[in-house]
């Protein structure tokens, strides 16, 4: 399996559209992408504007469905438009 940890820092003023952005993204993965077992986002306790997206695909093929989804380019690049700065990415092999 494959852990893949993303850490978001949002616009100013922009929180909600991005959560709502995230929230519809989230819920077309579950429905559509069995190979993706956890797609979930979090919210910093000490900094509102900075999220934590936890992933994990079964497979590097699953993770690669999930990245060429048409889903994912639609959705993704509203949510790119809400961030301020780069995505950090962190990928992990996750330990059965």
């Amino acid at each position: 399996m494959i852990a893949v940890v993303a850490t978001l820092r949002v616009q100013e003023g922009r929180r909600d559209e991005f959560e709502r952005i995230i929230r519809d993204l989230t819920g077309r993965v579950r429905a559509n992408e069995p190979g993706t077992l956890l797609y979930q986002l979090a919210r910093s306790r000490t900094g509102s504007n900075t999220y934590k997206m936890i992933e994990l695909y079964l497979d590097e093929e699953a993770q690669n469905q999930h990245r060429g989804a048409r889903h994912v380019k639609e959705l993704g690049q509203a949510m790119v438009a809400c961030l301020d700065g780069a995505t950090r990415l962190e990928v992990l092999d996750a330990i059965e």
